[in-house]
């Protein structure tokens, strides 16, 4: 532990009339007691004082740091040990060296040990100040818990009635550590390793089960595309289907237009032989009756005037006009001969060209 040391006294001394100097640096505040009342008091003070009528009290005025270390027990019956360090200063001199006994001799050495008496009581008071906010936590938490430990202790001689008897301002707490035993310790320490390692076989399982939903989400995208491929196929497909209706349908269209154009063409083909036939009879009758109102004059006449009047030159006329007189005449001829040379004479003599014929 740190020790409050005076400066030590001047060589000049004269102890033999019982008169003694002393000096004392600026972080001690001195307070010169004669005849049990205060003579003189301050840092950093130098002076003579007889020595049998005379206490002189020496307080440090810097800070110091109180290493501590204690236990105390959880809510679920864990041994903790809470190790820290507190740093604290004499805020009130006077007060202080009411309460304890800072007193030096002739040499500036205290004559007692009242620092060990006041560390003590400052762990005391941070001891209580935690030991209901400890009580109140569970091991896992107690141990995560040296920030909150810290505020407790600070808040806790802050509002102690002790210190402020006590003249002590504190001016920091420091949580260093929040042990368990060793044996819970070691089990703490296997049952973070299990959850550990049961952490990482969660994150390899979560890892292997990312990998299946993205294999899932992969293969459910590429059927998503192959449905959509085939949607588009569909789509294709019905709209072939449906230009090749449009395309029927248009050719249908253009054979009934071709057939009606027939049908019109052939109607006006129909007509128009009707009309020839029509004309064609007209011209007939108008033919016959030309022919008719011509031949009239010589329909009743003989025909063998006519034959004359015809004046056919004709040698087979002729003779075809003989034989049909004689065939007419056949009663009244007895007999007739006609043998074969004349009648091969006057066919070839028929087929030789009489004069005048062309």
């Amino acid at each position: 532990m740190d020790t409050f040391t005076a400066a030590p006294p001047t060589s000049i001394s004269l102890a033999m009339f019982g008169i003694n100097h002393i000096q004392f640096d600026s972080m001690t505040y001195a307070i010169h007691y004669k005849n049990g009342r205060i003579a003189k008091e301050g840092r950093g003070l130098s002076f003579y004082y007889f020595g049998p009528n005379s206490s002189i009290v020496a307080i440090p005025m810097g800070s110091n740091d109180l290493p501590f270390i204690f236990n105390e027990t959880t809510h679920d019956y864990q041994t903790v040990s809470i190790q820290g360090q507190i740093t604290y200063k004499a805020g009130n001199p006077k007060q202080l060296a009411e309460q304890l006994d800072f007193t030096v001799d002739s040499r500036g050495v205290y004559k007692k040990n009242e620092l060990e008496k006041l560390h003590q009581r400052i762990i005391n008071e941070a001891q209580t100040a935690t030991a209901t906010f400890v009580h109140s936590l569970g091991l896992k938490d107690a141990m995560r818990a040296a920030k909150a430990i810290e505020v407790n202790i600070a808040e806790g001689l802050a509002a102690s009635k002790a210190i402020m008897l006590l003249g002590i301002e504190v001016l920091s707490v420091n949580i260093l550590a929040v042990k368990a035993t060793p044996e819970m310790g070691r089990a703490l320490e296997t049952e973070t390793r299990e959850k550990i390692q049961q952490e990482a076989d969660q994150a390899v399982f979560e890892r292997r089960n990312f990998a299946v939903e993205q294999e899932r989400k992969i293969r459910e995208s590429e059927l998503n595309t192959e449905i959509a491929v085939e949607e588009k196929n569909k789509q294709i497909a019905e709209k072939k289907t449906e230009g090749e209706m449009q395309k029927a349908e248009s050719t249908r269209k253009l054979r009934e237009m071709q057939v009606q154009a027939d049908i019109s063409v052939e109607e006006q083909r129909k007509l128009l032989i009707e009309q020839n036939a029509e004309n064609q009879r007209k011209e007939a009758e108008t033919r016959g009756y030309v022919l008719e109102t011509t031949l009239r004059p010589y329909k009743d006449m003989d025909w063998k005037l006519l034959v004359a009047l015809s004046n056919n030159p004709d040698p087979k006329f002729n003779i075809a006009l003989a034989f049909r007189e004689l065939a007419e005449n056949a009663g009244k001829i007895g007999n007739l001969n006609i043998s074969p040379d004349l009648l091969d004479t006057l066919l070839n003599d028929s087929d030789k060209p009489q004069p005048g014929r062309r």
